[in-house]
């Protein structure tokens, strides 16, 4: 079963993504706003200053390219564009959280947000949330359809932040193949 810190432990993928917070500062901005009708967050988890410059306009992108694909010359296929601006926790609130129960981190010490996905059709971070659990296969270019990645798979994750009147910050690309 996939969950919290449940899917990060299944074909994992590490990129040259290490950004500081301070590139990051000229897309940082407001946090999600939640629902009227859910929770606050705990008083540990809630500040003005989180509230207003918590969320970072960063666009995330997810493709896949089948082998077939790749044999035929195909692009990959956009599946996902998203933005970690629509998290439901800041990074303020995940790390706080985190170490609330003693957890030393240090630097140096990497940390995982999690699947970055939105509530509209076409922002679900994850191929499980794109195909309803596998019940509504997505089609590739090639005529396959996928519910699940297969063998030779490839995923690719794309990040960049971008704002009016600042030098776009490219994040490279993540790529990783299901092999057997």
């Amino acid at each position: 079963p996939l969950g919290p810190f449940l899917a990060k432990s299944f074909a994992p993928s590490l990129s040259p993504w290490v950004v500081t917070l301070e590139a990051l500062a000229p897309f940082r901005g407001s946090a999600f706003t939640r629902p009227a009708d859910d929770p606050s967050p705990l008083p540990y988890l809630t500040s003005t200053i989180n509230q207003q410059s918590g969320g970072i306009n960063l666009t995330l992108e997810v493709f896949l390219s089948s082998a077939q694909m790749r044999q035929e010359g195909r692009e990959p296929l956009r599946l996902s564009q998203t933005n970690f601006q629509k998290m439901y926790w800041t990074l303020a609130q995940m790390l706080t959280h985190h170490t609330s129960n003693g957890c030393n981190l240090r630097p140096g010490d990497l940390f995982a947000s999690g699947t970055v996905s939105g509530a509209e059709a076409g922002t679900q971070g994850c191929l499980l949330e794109l195909t309803q659990r596998g019940t509504q296969p997505i089609a590739l270019p090639t005529g396959e359809m996928r519910s699940f990645l297969q063998e030779g798979d490839e995923v690719i994750l794309r990040g960049y932040c971008e704002e009016a009147g600042y030098v776009r910050i490219g994040l490279g690309e993540c790529r990783g193949q299901v092999v057997n």
